[in-house]
């Protein structure tokens, strides 16, 4: 359902997150969230681009969270890269439908639900998670 890029995003915020003390090198953030590293310089332009992330040249530099994860929802990730995608009209065009069909309807709350709960999660809940696997990141000692 989402965007390759959406979920390229969430695992280097993720990543980012775990460690909010220094920034990370492209490199590393490429090998531990295991996204090609070109895609991942894209997606980092568009999350610096937003403001959502800095980055820090040279060595010792690399990129780190602008904002505390507690603030961060899933959703804003999402919305940074790629919105979920919402039917406001006939994507058919059909000039019958002043507004959507029940199939149209439907499927557009399901998105619209899928909204609402991706905004009320934050980087930090996923943080803070009892699960033992660390969420989007491979699990490498700092």
């Amino acid at each position: 359902m989402l965007p390759k890029t959406a979920e390229y995003a969430l695992r280097a915020v993720a990543c980012m997150s775990r460690h909010p003390d220094r920034p990370i090198s492209a490199n590393l953030l490429a090998e531990q969230t295991k996204v090609p590293r070109r895609y991942l310089s894209r997606v980092m332009q568009d999350l610096c681009t937003a403001g959502m992330v800095k980055s820090r040249p040279g060595p010792g530099g690399g990129y780190e969270l602008t904002l505390s994860p507690s603030r961060v929802t899933i959703l804003d990730v999402i919305n940074t890269v790629a919105s979920i995608p919402r039917i406001e009209k006939c994507p058919l065009g059909l000039k019958t439908h002043t507004r959507l069909c029940p199939l149209h309807a439907v499927l557009d709350k399901a998105y619209e639900a899928t909204e609402k709960a991706f905004a009320s999660v934050t980087i930090q809940d996923l943080l803070e998670s009892t699960n033992p696997i660390v969420p989007l990141c491979e699990s490498v000692s700092p």
